[in-house]
């Protein structure tokens, strides 16, 4: 059947969704992963963008067909477990997590180099910088042509200046991959696709496309097809610039060795291929991708808890996300990036597998044992996860994990555990009365 949406609404709203992933905080992994991974780099890339990019097509079509919303999707294992999964993800999406940690990278490349990483500017910048989010995510109507329109193919153009400079002249020859990465270099990429959190990314932005796309005239069955293509062209966009940055990261090694963080090896890159007119450009480039991941999360947080908690207004909601994130922010991005890897441990497993799930519905029935089942093994295995890499799980019981369960030492012990528990839920089916989910499209 024919679309009804015209190519200049399908190409505003693609640019709208790619732009809300593509933010200043995913921009920063890439790059330290090929200085790292070298020689290696498209090996572990091609594991990153199994998570970091093509899960994220992934969630975009189990969304279509699961109602459209996370709490649709997460409502499959159980009510109560869709709320408590829906407050977490939004919050840590936004003022608790990806907001703060997107002002405070924007800081670090776009400002802190020219006026240095003193804790006054870093509040005056946090004002200014929040305070345009929420002017932007006051309307957001507007937002997607705001967006769509300008911002993005304006980025990209920048961003692809750098790209092409490192191209036409790379820095250096690709070094030899260091630590996990001379061995295991596919596992560690993919593991490190999680830190990007566009999956989870995708289960936040999912609603608020769909109200653009509606606010744009897009119905019905040209809704879910518009989804889904919006989809893939914002995941092949993902792909490129991602691997153009670990490309720019390989080839960095030898002149810069391994930069602390990705903001700095971003900013160094850039000074190497096009001096101070590349760290202005790349400045420009992190604020306008930053501007729109807060401005994304801001407004679809807010639109979530004023639906869960409607005695506040979407934009008393949005005053009050505001705040919060301007107070985390000025507590510094390392103190924001440590809280990160716990958190993703525990609910990048559970993502993963109702994704899945969705996927595989009609092979098991859709019976609601299997999905309360498969979810409760990724948790239990999350958790352990997460309290290892903060060193909260005993040598004893942690020697016993990485022996018994298959992939735990590699981080994808939770993919056994939601597989078998899957499995064994699976046989006690006949015995169970939980519900029946079938797909469907959003409507």
């Amino acid at each position: 059947m024919k679309s009804n949406v015209s190519f200049k609404t399908y190409l505003s709203l693609s640019f709208f969704l790619f732009s809300m992933f593509l933010g200043a905080g995913n921009i920063i992994f890439a790059p330290p992963l090929g200085q790292a991974a070298g020689a290696n780099t498209w090996v572990a890339m091609s594991g990153f963008l199994v998570t970091g990019v093509g899960l994220v097509l992934l969630a975009i079509v189990a969304l279509s067909l699961s109602g459209g919303t996370v709490e649709s999707l997460a409502g499959r294992v159980g009510g109560r477990f869709a709320t408590v999964f829906s407050i977490l993800l939004f919050l840590t999406l936004g003022p608790i997590y990806v907001v703060p940690r997107t002002a405070a990278v924007v800081f670090e490349i776009s400002v802190s180099p020219f006026t240095g990483a003193d804790s006054w500017m870093l509040m005056l910048f946090s004002l200014a910088f929040i305070g345009l989010s929420v002017y932007l995510a006051l309307n957001p109507k507007k937002m997607a042509s705001r967006i769509g329109n300008v911002l993005t193919p304006l980025f990209l153009l920048l961003l692809l200046s750098i790209v092409a400079k490192s191209i036409i002249t790379p820095i250096a020859p690709f070094s030899e991959p260091l630590g996990k990465y001379i061995d295991n270099a596919f596992s560690t990429g993919f593991t490190q696709g999680y830190y990007t959190m566009d999956v989870l990314a995708a289960f936040v932005f999912g609603k608020i496309f769909i109200d653009a796309a509606k606010n744009n005239g897009v119905q019905g069955r040209d809704l879910s097809g518009l989804f889904v293509r919006a989809g893939i062209f914002a995941v092949v966009g993902l792909g490129a610039v991602q691997l153009s940055l670990a490309g720019m990261g390989a080839s960095s090694f030898a002149v810069l060795g391994q930069s602390a963080n990705g903001g700095q090896a971003l900013t160094q890159i850039a000074q190497l291929l096009l001096g101070n007119v590349g760290v202005v450009m790349l400045a420009t480039v992190v604020f306008l991708t930053g501007l729109t991941t807060a401005v994304a999360c801001l407004a679809a947080v807010a639109e979530y808890f004023s639906r869960l908690f409607p005695m506040l207004s979407y934009r008393a909601w949005i005053g009050m996300l505001a705040f919060i994130s301007l107070v985390i922010t000025n507590f510094g991005l390392s103190s924001i990036l440590a809280l990160a890897s716990p958190v993703l441990l525990v609910l990048y497993p559970i993502a993963i597998t109702l994704i899945a799930l969705v996927f595989l519905n009609r092979f098991f029935g859709g019976h609601q044992t299997v999905y309360i089942g498969a979810a409760t093994g990724a948790l239990v295995m999350g958790v352990f996860d997460a309290a290892s890499s903060v060193n909260a799980v005993p040598a004893a019981l942690n020697d016993f994990l990485a022996t018994a369960v298959p992939g735990y030492s590699i981080g994808l012990g939770w993919i056994t555990a939601a597989l078998a528990c899957g499995l064994l839920s699976l046989a006690l089916v006949p015995m169970s009365k939980g519900q029946i989910h079938a797909n469907s499209t959003v409507a």
